[in-house]
């Protein structure tokens, strides 16, 4: 209810035929105006303008009783609601949508790829070979430098069942020396988000398998796993002798000898060395004498 309370109206296609005074001795009868203009460009009316009126039930009155009205010349009056920026928008966005789906609807199914063709088959034969299915809008081989590429397109005039009738008889049938391939055709942004999706997949695949090749099922609990280089424990070839005597005592030392006279001193082998050196300078004074 609130969408038609409106008090500015917008007026177009009359051309030349208003200025601002005509505009407003157009409207003025339907209720009192604030404000009116006709746009001017370069000096010049541009053939439209605006009407603002005081209450909406004058604006809704004048569109009912102007718009349609026949001017001079064969000129036809357009008269509604002024819109807002964001609301003409919003409506020439909903125009195209819906003009696109209408060609959408009316083409979808009826447009045929036809590939692996013969050498032979020109415009003309692709079109004999098609037409006994349905009255044919178009068909075309394509070209490069004046050889065929090997394929085509085959369009059926709006009615699927004829297409789809043409793909289930010509599909594999063999024309000139090849079968052919038959099929619908996708349009190109069809064409596009398959190729995508097919990529994503293919590299979804990928990851899962290098996921798969680093997740230890049997371990930790269920957690991926990161793939490190463990650390190697070197080894040398020749490992030293460690010898079994201290430094300071000859290799053929008897340790046992050694232990026997520890309680002797705090170096039992020096004292020992000591002790038979005495033993034999007293000998030899004695020997001397």
């Amino acid at each position: 209810e609130k969408a038609k309370l409106f008090t500015n109206v917008y007026v177009k296609d009359f051309g030349d035929e208003l200025n601002d005074e005509t505009l407003k001795e157009m409207f003025e009868k339907y209720g009192t105006i604030t404000s009116h203009r006709v746009m001017i460009k370069d000096g010049k009316g541009r053939g439209f303008g605006f009407v603002a009126f005081e209450n909406p039930e004058s604006a809704e009155h004048a569109v009912q009783e102007l718009n349609g009205k026949e001017l001079g010349e064969g000129k036809i009056l357009y008269v509604g609601r002024a819109q807002k920026k964001n609301e003409r928008q919003m409506e020439l966005k909903r125009r195209f949508e819906q003009l696109k789906m209408e060609r959408l609807t009316r083409y979808q199914g009826v447009n045929l790829y036809v590939k692996n063709l013969d050498d032979s088959i020109d415009d003309e034969r692709l079109r004999k070979e098609f037409s006994p299915f349905g009255t044919i809008t178009s068909a075309k081989v394509m070209l490069e430098e004046g050889r065929s590429k090997g394929f085509g397109f085959v369009l059926f005039s709006q009615h699927a069942e004829e297409a789809t009738k043409a793909v289930t008889e010509m599909n594999g049938r063999i024309v000139g020396s090849k079968p052919l391939y038959v099929a619908l055709a996708q349009r190109t942004e069809d064409r596009k988000a398959h190729l995508a999706s097919q990529y994503m997949q293919r590299m979804a695949n990928m990851r899962m398998q290098h996921m798969g090749q680093i997740f230890q099922p049997g371990g930790n609990g269920g957690y991926y796993v990161p793939t490190l280089p463990q650390p190697q424990r070197f080894f040398s070839k020749q490992v030293s002798q460690i010898r079994t005597t201290p430094g300071w005592l000859p290799r053929n030392t008897n340790q046992n000898a050694v232990a026997a006279n520890a309680a002797g001193g705090a170096y039992p082998a020096m004292a020992a060395a000591t002790a038979g050196n005495q033993y034999r300078q007293a000998a030899n004074v004695r020997a001397n004498q």
